[in-house]
């Protein structure tokens, strides 16, 4: 596995992990919030050696770039994660897509749709993220960040212990919460002025809302296989939206993980891993 790459794209140094298969597919993670990539990094490691793989952190996250004048839009990072992947020469791909990351996806999707990407996509996997964003349960601390006047004053107040106990708030069995594994994901959180991009990239919320039609849109439109993979316990991307989004793709599987919070690749990283490999080698 080639870890903590780092590539220049669009004006910003972008980091990802990257793995060469023997085959022509690629299954490309696209993370979600507040993390990066490293909630991939021991997945990638179970991906049967027939697929490269590549995971990068969104602008903004983990070690990529976090410019302080930068309006985050998920728009952009569709541009991002398109130009890497076609800078890399990836063709032929499998997105995943975690919270953050698949409206990072319904945006590629849309474009799919309008006929304006250079690559082929294989099929989707949309893994607990609130793009049914009426139906969230958002977490107060999500509210605070992304409030444009106490954003900025709660991401200065934040701490390592506020961090844990907000995460572990979203695990299911919480005694299996490894804290040392997720203080990896706060150190690279608050890495390169991290607190001060954070209610920024919180701002994410809001695009779900602007941009509701065009992206739920997209996945009601398009024809490409979809697997719903989803982790029952979510107390913030809530079991009924994977039922929903069931309902509204018109050719779409529905797998549900019980017993397991809003990080099934890292709660449940076995069980996630074979069921997405099951789905993905369908196709």
């Amino acid at each position: 596995m080639r870890i903590d790459q780092k590539i220049i794209i669009l004006g910003n140094e972008i980091n990802y992990h990257y793995r060469k298969g023997s085959g022509d597919s690629v299954i490309c993670f696209l993370h979600g919030y507040p993390t990066s990539a490293q909630e991939y990094i021991e997945v990638m490691k179970l991906i049967p050696e027939r697929y490269s793989v590549i995971a990068h952190d969104h602008l903004g996250y983990g070690r990529s770039a976090k410019p302080l004048n930068h309006d985050y839009l998920l728009t952009k990072q569709a541009d991002i994660t398109l130009a890497l992947y076609e800078l890399l020469n990836i063709k032929n791909v499998h997105i995943v897509a975690h919270d953050y990351g698949t409206s990072v996806a319904t945006e590629i999707i849309a474009r799919d749709n309008e006929a304006q990407l250079n690559i082929n996509l294989e099929s989707i996997t949309l893994c607990n993220g609130s793009m049914l964003i009426d139906m969230a349960e958002l977490r107060i601390i999500q509210r605070l960040l992304k409030n444009k006047i106490f954003g900025p004053l709660v991401a200065q107040l934040s701490s390592a212990r506020t961090f844990h106990r907000n995460m572990k708030n979203i695990w299911f069995d919480k005694s299996k919460y490894n804290q040392e594994v997720m203080h990896i994901h706060w150190e690279l959180l608050i890495s390169n002025k991290g607190k001060y991009v954070l209610p920024k990239i919180t701002q994410y919320i809001n695009q779900r809302y602007d941009n509701y039609d065009r992206w739920i849109g997209a996945l009601k439109e398009s024809k490409l296989p979809f697997h719903i993979l989803w982790a029952a316990n979510d107390p913030v991307a809530v079991v009924k939206m994977a039922h929903k989004l069931d309902q509204i793709i018109s050719n779409s599987t529905l797998t549900i993980i019980d017993n397991c919070g809003h990080y099934p690749m890292i709660e449940k990283r076995v069980q996630w891993t074979e069921l997405l490999i099951n789905k993905i080698s369908q196709v």
